[in-house]
């Protein structure tokens, strides 16, 4: 995984390239094209049309998105308060999800633990499949339904932004309350993408509310049922149910980490819907 510096050095490069890109595609036909033939000049035009409508867009959101995964990292370091603050967080989810009669998080990730392969699937499917399906439907929007990229977009940028600023408060996840019984599954198998837990190490896990994880799964679900046209696009639903399933069992998330995740981005695509809607009827009345 890369650090938020790596990431946003990377997101820096890709937005500028983009920008010049799509500026030469611009402008590289008409200012190169004065001396030469109509049909030289037309060629070039269709050559530089190309890179900026392709290459040029493409590295530009590209450049975006990896600017939000940079946020998103560094979002873990600047939590507000300490170890001993989170791990008082978590107790509270911890009590107020069993006065709620939520089903308990043990008992999801003992189905796992007796299970090395499931255990290291879980694990992997944690690391990876958060970001990795994000970039695939963002690639697929991109390059098959362009114009209902931007809503995508602006939605996963907003759903990401708000629950940024909950993680700043440090919530402690479920494999630290070790007391309970609960198992870090990623650290048994040696497959954890985090640093050591103490005062003054491992901040990065200490932002487990919300469950960014789940907000992305649902946005990728949403945005492949909504755009997508063929009946296999539902087969993408259990995308986010297995994310929900693999964060509680790797112990990584709390029930009510993926439940506040899901109300922020049922607000943002509510706010979005209704913002589209006023457009609209905006554009309707005589004179708009």
């Amino acid at each position: 995984m890369l650090s938020w510096q790596q990431a946003a050095v990377l997101a820096a490069g890709l937005g500028a390239a983009g920008m010049l890109l799509v500026r030469a595609g611009h402008t590289a036909g008409g200012a190169a094209g004065h001396a030469l033939q109509d049909g030289d000049r037309t060629r070039l035009r269709e050559v530089a049309g190309r890179w900026g409508a392709h290459v040029g867009p493409f590295a530009r959101e590209a450049g975006v998105v990896i600017g939000l995964y940079a946020l998103w990292q560094l979002a873990g370091n600047l939590a507000a308060g300490g170890f001993h603050d989170a791990i008082g967080h978590a107790w509270w989810i911890w009590h107020a999800e069993r006065s709620l009669h939520l089903p308990s998080e043990l008992a999801v990730q003992h189905l796992v633990l007796p299970r090395a392969l499931l255990s290291r699937m879980a694990n992997m499917y944690y690391a990876t499949m958060h970001f990795g399906m994000l970039i695939a439907m963002l690639i697929w929007l991109f390059a098959r339904h362009r114009d209902g990229y931007p809503a995508v977009r602006n939605a996963m940028a907003a759903s990401t932004a708000i629950c940024l600023l909950v993680s700043l408060i440090p919530v402690a996840p479920p494999r630290m309350l070790s007391s309970l019984g609960f198992v870090d599954l990623a650290a048994r198998y040696g497959e954890s993408v985090y640093s050591v837990v103490g005062s003054a190490a491992g901040a990065d896990q200490l932002s487990a509310m919300p469950s960014v994880h789940v907000a992305w799964s649902l946005l990728v679900a949403w945005a492949i049922v909504t755009r997508g046209t063929g009946r296999w696009r539902w087969l993408i639903v259990a995308h986010p149910v297995v994310t929900v399933l693999v964060v509680v069992a790797t112990g990584n998330h709390y029930w009510a980490d993926g439940i506040v995740a899901a109300a922020i981005v049922m607000a943002v695509l509510s706010v979005q819907a209704l913002l589209t809607g006023s457009v609209g009827r905006a554009r309707k009345l005589p004179g708009a």
